[in-house]
Formats: structure tokens, C-alpha cells, sequence
């Protein structure tokens, strides 16, 4: 049992989940080859607005699985955010291949696409954008980049179930873009990946391959390839089935949650003392975490925040260390952007799970530790006056305008 009382990014599960499941182990298809997964890979794709899906055992395994197929190998470069978590570079250096980082936008904080094509070598082989904590990146500046220079774009979507640029979704604009299943993630099965394409000949390949690429026509534990053991159980296939019927409920709540967030903390904002996560008119955030930067008029850092938080029972993360000074990956350039996003970011509690007067309580102690002598107003009138974005879909009532960037 956790030791807060509002846990930073709790998954839910439900007796329809749970239901699902045992469905599948009392019918016995519970391994890699369970009919409960093609259900999933299949529901997914529709979902998605791809033509192919291929279920994996973890976000990780789902981005080696495409690099590897695409046949990204060694001393072959790949470039990605530095701003990142570790798996991405992870994924690309088990192939022998060489990550190559680039800073952060100063705005969306995805991989600044600008900075791209001054990293691109005769070595490099796949571009890996991130759409960080839920927030798309420039993909169509990206795709330009790649179809000039030739090159793979591999999506890493893991933070962000639902998002879109322009209207279309993330995961639909590269040559393939994976997901993450993890308990925290937007929707899961636990642990988990999928891989989602629109290129026949590549899902195809991927879905062998997953599977030790085990011989065919006949000739089962005949093996032409090297293959990776990374399927999906039938029980995660059977949990990802039942809680993507719930999908985009859980985005439209995370939405709603991060306008609760920002009606209470826009005192804060107003007088510079945070920065909010990005918002652009051409961009569907889907802020799988709410991500504040603390800035110096605060007149705490952001450790401290953290501390004082989580003294009062509040769960939070940091940011990501950037890739450029991991021990494992530690490179030279300029990342100013990335290196700033890592000293100031907090991330507050957004699960499926997380209730309104949990986000008041929150935002309470963030205008008391920031000095606001203006406190949240009364607790009830509080929630009542928050801005509505219904959980469903429904019309927005009113937005905080004064609050958008662009593009």
C-alpha cells in the first residue's frame, strides 16, 4: 500500500477489467499466441487509424522490435530527444546503433525540430520523436526532414494515448509509432507495448520476429532470423481489450483534470512564479502527466517543492534527467532547454483515479507554499466554479484563453 494519500499516476481497474480477464484464463488462451491479443492488436489499430498493430511485452521491446526490423544495426545513428526517457536510447544501443540527442523546443518541449538536421550524418538512419508527457511534436516538420534525408521515423508515443497534431494522430505520421501499456500510462495491461503501422510488409515481419521467428510451412523450430521472446500474454491482451472501451474517457479526464489544474494555479502563472505545459492551437494535449515548471520567483526550488509535497502526503516525479548526462549516454552539445525542463519540472498527480478536491488540495498547498496570501477560495465554491470540460466529450463551458501558444 502506498504511503500517500494521492498517488502520482494510479492506473484503474475495473470489475468489467477484471471480468475480462478471467474470461481468458477460464477459457485457457492465456499465452503469447491467445486469440484475446489479435482482439486487442486489431480493436487498437481501428482506434488509432492504422491499418496494423502488433503487441509486444513493454514500450521497450516494441521500439527495439521496429528498430531491429527496420534493420537498424550497428554503428548506425538514430536520433531522438534528450529530454527522454531511458528506454529510448536503451532500444537503439541493444542494436549495436548509436543514439544521438538533440535539445528540447523551448515551447512544446518535444525534440526541437529545428535543431534536427544540423545532427543528421551519412550514419544516420531513423529519426525517434517523443511526444513528451502526453504533448505531440512537430511531426510534420519532422516528416520533411526524414523524406528529404531518406530516413525512418520511428514514433515513440508511449506518453501519449490519444494525442494529435493538425487533427491526426499521433502513432499515424512516421513509418511506425509505439505505445506503452505500463500501469501509469493513459490506459494498461500492466506491463506492455504495441507497435501500430500502416506497412503491410513491416507488421508482418514484426509479429515473426516477436516470436523467435519460429520456422514456417511446417518446419516450427526451423529459425532463418534472430528473434526476441517479446509477445504480449492473453491476460494483458485481455486487460488492454477492456480498458481501451475506456480510452477516451481517460483522456477526456486527464484533460479535464489539467483545466482544474490550471483554473486553480493561474494566480501562480500570472505572476511568473510556474510555468504551465504547453498548449498550442494546432496541438491535442493529453497531459498523460501535469507537468509544471517551478520558477525562481517561486521562492523555492523545485526540490524543495517536491519535499514539501510529499511531507503532506502528495505523490509527485521529477522530470526526466536528460540523456546527455546519464553515466551510460553522457554526450557534449548544447541542450540548455532540456537541462532547464529537468531543474524545474514537477510532475503532479494525474491518474485515471484523481478527484477534483484531490486537485483542490493539491493546488492548495502549491498557493501556500508559493506565499499566495490570496488562498483557493472555499472548497465548494472552488469545484463549483472550475472550468467544465465535461469527462465525456462534451462542450467545453470556458477555457482559460489567456493561456495558449503558438505554433
Amino acid at each position: 500500500m502506498s504511503k500517500y494519500k494521492i498517488s502520482v499516476n494510479a492506473p484503474e481497474i475495473t470489475k468489467e477489467d477484471m471480468a475480462k480477464v478471467f474470461q481468458c484464463l477460464s477459457d485457457g488462451w492465456v499465452s503469447g499466441i491467445s486469440p484475446y491479443i489479435t482482439e486487442f492488436e486489431q480493436k487498437f489499430a481501428e482506434w488509432n487509424g492504422t491499418d496494423y498493430a502488433v503487441a509486444t511485452g513493454s514500450g521497450t521491446t516494441a521500439l527495439h522490435l521496429v528498430l531491429a526490423v527496420l534493420g537498424i544495426g550497428k554503428d548506425d545513428e538514430v536520433i531522438m530527444p534528450t529530454f527522454t526517457m531511458v528506454a529510448c536510447p536503451n532500444a537503439v544501443s541493444y542494436l549495436g546503433a548509436k543514439p544521438v540527442f538533440v535539445d528540447s523546443h523551448p515551447k512544446h518541449w518535444c525534440i526541437n525540430e529545428h535543431k534536427i538536421e544540423a545532427a543528421i550524418t551519412e550514419k544516420t538512419k531513423a529519426i525517434m520523436p517523443v511526444h513528451i508527457y502526453g504533448h505531440p511534436c512537430m511531426m510534420d516538420k519532422i516528416n520533411e526532414i526524414a523524406i528529404e534525408h531518406k530516413l525512418f521515423v520511428v514514433e515513440d508515443c508511449a506518453e501519449a494515448h490519444g494525442a494529435e497534431l493538425y487533427d491526426k494522430k499521433v502513432g499515424t505520421w512516421g513509418t511506425a509509432g509505439i505505445y506503452s501499456f505500463y500501469a501509469n500510462k493513459i490506459m494498461t495491461t500492466g506491463e506492455g507495448g504495441i507497435i501500430v503501422t500502416d506497412n503491410k510488409k513491416l507488421a508482418k515481419r514484426c509479429k515473426w520476429i516477436r516470436a523467435h521467428a519460429f520456422g514456417q510451412r511446417g518446419k516450427h523450430y526451423w529459425h532463418k532470423q534472430l528473434g526476441y521472446g517479446y509477445r504480449m500474454s492473453g491476460m494483458q491482451g485481455a486487460l488492454g481489450t477492456s480498458q481501451l472501451a475506456r480510452i477516451d474517457h481517460y483522456i477526456n479526464q486527464r484533460i479535464q483534470n489539467a483545466h482544474y489544474y490550471m483554473n486553480l494555479l493561474m494566480p501562480l502563472k500570472m505572476k511568473h512564479q510556474i510555468t504551465f505545459p504547453p498548449r498550442y492551437n494546432i496541438a491535442k494535449n493529453v497531459y498523460w502527466m501535469f507537468t509544471i515548471l517551478i520558477e525562481d520567483s517561486f521562492g523555492m526550488t523545485r526540490n524543495e517543492v517536491e519535499k514539501a509535497l510529499e511531507e503532506r502526503g502528495i505523490e509527485t516525479r521529477t522530470t526526466f534527467y536528460p540523456m546527455h548526462v546519464q553515466p551510460t549516454y553522457k554526450q557534449k552539445g548544447d541542450f540548455r532547454v532540456a537541462d532547464s525542463l529537468a531543474a524545474k519540472g514537477i510532475n503532479l498527480p494525474s491518474g485515471n483515479t484523481l478527484k477534483p478536491q484531490e486537485i483542490y488540495q493539491i493546488c492548495n498547498v502549491l498557493r501556500e507554499l508559493s506565499g499566495d496570501l490570496d488562498q483557493v477560495q472555499q472548497k465548494e465554491k472552488a469545484l463549483n466554479e472550475l472550468e467544465v470540460i465535461a469527462v465525456d466529450g462534451k462542450p467545453v463551458k470556458k477555457l482559460v484563453e489567456e493561456y495558449k501558444d503558438d505554433a
